[in-house]
């Protein structure tokens, strides 16, 4: 292994656009690479992704797993992107990083793919999916938006029948709900890593950011002043997985569990 492949030390932003794109959290995606880095590792005998390969819902620019296949031997992933302009960019950097033999991006919609006999290979999905939460979708970046509550796309994915998820949960998106959901589908809690963030430009937008103060007032989450949690978690229908540790995770995003 590259000693310079730790994913957690990602690359500058580069200053082209079509590289970089119109959003780029230098924290949050250093942090979802080592935790999906980790949680992979630690749970390979668990999680079957050395045979079966990984899926990944909405690959973005793909900086951030293209440095975690870089980094981690037999690991494959096939990545979905509903954004014409992410999949160019996520080709480029894949191509870039010498992983387009193990990393591949196509354009069109995830949950079709999951439907598709390709599909149904796989047993294990990594996603970031969108978890601002705000009345409607007329935020500043529409394509950030995830509902009401903010998780509306991981409650459909927690519904898309693979057996192993490792996902972003941040704090006020109703992780709450998110878990009892999951747990209902049989899901545990495996493992997670927590990471504190402030505030950026969309979450701090003031429509965004009073919608939050009203769900989180509401018990649908939490949120400091100008600060949040999010937590990457390997949820699982392993009955393998040693223990449940949904509540340690609702008490690191700061919700009493």
């Amino acid at each position: 292994m590259d000693p310079r492949d730790t994913a957690v030390l990602l690359p500058q932003p580069s200053g082209d656009p079509v590289v970089d794109g119109p959003f780029d959290c230098a924290e949050e995606s250093a942090h979802y690479a080592f935790s999906v880095q980790l949680l992979l590792t630690q749970y390979a005998a668990l999680v079957p992704w050395q045979s079966e390969g990984v899926a990944e819902l909405g690959s973005g620019d793909a900086r951030a797993i293209a440095h975690v296949v870089r980094a981690v031997p037999g690991l494959t992933v096939h990545g979905t992107d509903i954004s014409p302009r992410s999949v160019a960019r996520a080709r480029r950097t894949i191509d870039d990083l010498g992983v387009a033999d193990r990393y591949t991006v196509e354009l069109g919609d995830f949950f079709a793919w999951a439907d598709s006999p390709d599909g149904a290979r796989r047993s294990t999905v990594i996603a970031n999916p969108p978890y601002i939460p705000a009345p409607d979708g007329d935020i500043l970046m529409p394509e950030l938006w995830g509902g009401w509550y903010g998780n509306d796309l991981v409650l459909r994915l927690l519904k898309a029948g693979f057996d192993h998820l490792l996902v972003a949960l941040p704090s006020y998106s109703d992780p709450a709900a998110t878990l009892a959901a999951a747990g209902e589908l049989g899901y545990r809690v495996a493992n997670f890593l927590a990471m504190g963030l402030e505030f950026g430009a969309y979450s701090g937008e003031p429509k965004v950011a009073e919608h939050i103060a009203r769900l989180t007032a509401e018990g649908h989450g939490w949120a400091g002043e100008g600060s949040y949690v999010v937590a990457v978690a390997l949820l699982t229908r392993s009955p393998a997985v040693p223990r449940d540790r949904s509540t340690e995770l609702l008490r690191a995003l700061q919700l009493p569990a």
